[in-house]
C-alpha cells in the first residue's frame, strides 16, 4: 500500500511538471518569459484561476473547453502532462530513491520540451541544450553520476561522429538531412550519458526513426496519399535517449552477448 501511495505521489509531481512544460513548449520558441505573463486563455486572454490549472483534471472537468469563452482546448496539453507523469513514474520505478533518479528526471524533462518544440517548430533551442550541458557538468563534477572524463569524451564522440556522418551523407546527396540542433543534442546527450550510452542512444534513434518512416510510407500507400519526407528528428533522438535511460544496460548486455 505504501509503495502505491509513493508511486501516485511521483505521478502527480510528474503531471504538475508537465503543466509547466506546456508553458515552456509554447513560450521558449517565441522568446516569451516562462514566468510572465501568468497563464491565460489564448483566445479570450482571460487569466486562468487555480481551478483551471489542475493538470489533466481541469481539462476534463471543463469539457475540454475554456470556461470563459467556450473555445476548444487542444488535447495536446493533457497529453504532455500525462506523458510527463508516466515517464517520471517509470524513471522512479527503475532507479528508486537515488541521485540517479534526480539526474535522469532532469534529462527526461529536457527531452519532453525539446521533442514537442521540434515537432511544432523544427528547431531545438540552444538555451535548453546549454542548460542540459551545464547541469550535466556540475552534477557529474559534484556527484559523479557519470565520470567527468567519460562525460566530456561522450560529448565529442557522439556529437562529432554524428556530425561527420551527416556531413558525408550531405556531401554525397547534396542535400541537408539533419539540422545543427540535432547534432548539438547528440553532443549534449553524450555529455549527459557518457560515451557508451550516448552512442547507444544514437543507434536506437536510427531504428526508431526507421520504424516510424516505414509506418508512414505504408499507411500513406494504403490511403493513396503523399507522405511528408521532411520530419523533425529531435523526437526520435529523445525516444532513443528515453529507451537508453530505462533499458540501456539490458540492451548493451544483449548486444555484447550476441558478439561473444
Amino acid at each position: 500500500m505504501e509503495i502505491i501511495v509513493v508511486n501516485l505521489y511521483v505521478f502527480v509531481i510528474g503531471i504538475v511538471f508537465g503543466s509547466f512544460f506546456n508553458v515552456c513548449i509554447f513560450r521558449i520558441p517565441e522568446c516569451i518569459s516562462i514566468s510572465s505573463p501568468p497563464s491565460h486563455c489564448m483566445s479570450c486572454n482571460t487569466r486562468l484561476k487555480p481551478m483551471d490549472l489542475i493538470p489533466v483534471f481541469s481539462y476534463l472537468m471543463s469539457g475540454r473547453k475554456c470556461r470563459y469563452c467556450g473555445e476548444k482546448i487542444s488535447s495536446r496539453y493533457a497529453i504532455v502532462e500525462l506523458i510527463t507523469g508516466i515517464l517520471f513514474l517509470t524513471v522512479f520505478m527503475v532507479y528508486g530513491i537515488s541521485i540517479s533518479t534526480i539526474y535522469y528526471l532532469v534529462l527526461v524533462s529536457l527531452l519532453i520540451v525539446i521533442a514537442f518544440i521540434d515537432i511544432d517548430h523544427f528547431i531545438i533551442p540552444d538555451r535548453i541544450l546549454v542548460f542540459g550541458a551545464i547541469f550535466a557538468i556540475i552534477f557529474n563534477l559534484l556527484l559523479k553520476e557519470v565520470s567527468i572524463k567519460d562525460s566530456i569524451i561522450g560529448a565529442f564522440v557522439c556529437g562529432g561522429s554524428v556530425w561527420l556522418i551527416v556531413a558525408l551523407i550531405e556531401f554525397i546527396i547534396k542535400k541537408e538531412c539533419m539540422g545543427g540542433g540535432d547534432i548539438k543534442l547528440f553532443a549534449m546527450l553524450g555529455l549527459y550519458m557518457g560515451t557508451k550510452n550516448g552512442l547507444l542512444t544514437a543507434l536506437v534513434s536510427v531504428y526508431v526513426g526507421a520504424v516510424y518512416g516505414v509506418c508512414v510510407i505504408v499507411f500513406s500507400k494504403i490511403k493513396g496519399k503523399k507522405y511528408n519526407s521532411v520530419i523533425p528528428y529531435g523526437p526520435f533522438i529523445s525516444i532513443g535517449a528515453l529507451i537508453t535511460i530505462l533499458f540501456g544496460r539490458q540492451l548493451l548486455e544483449f548486444y555484447f552477448s550476441i558478439l561473444m
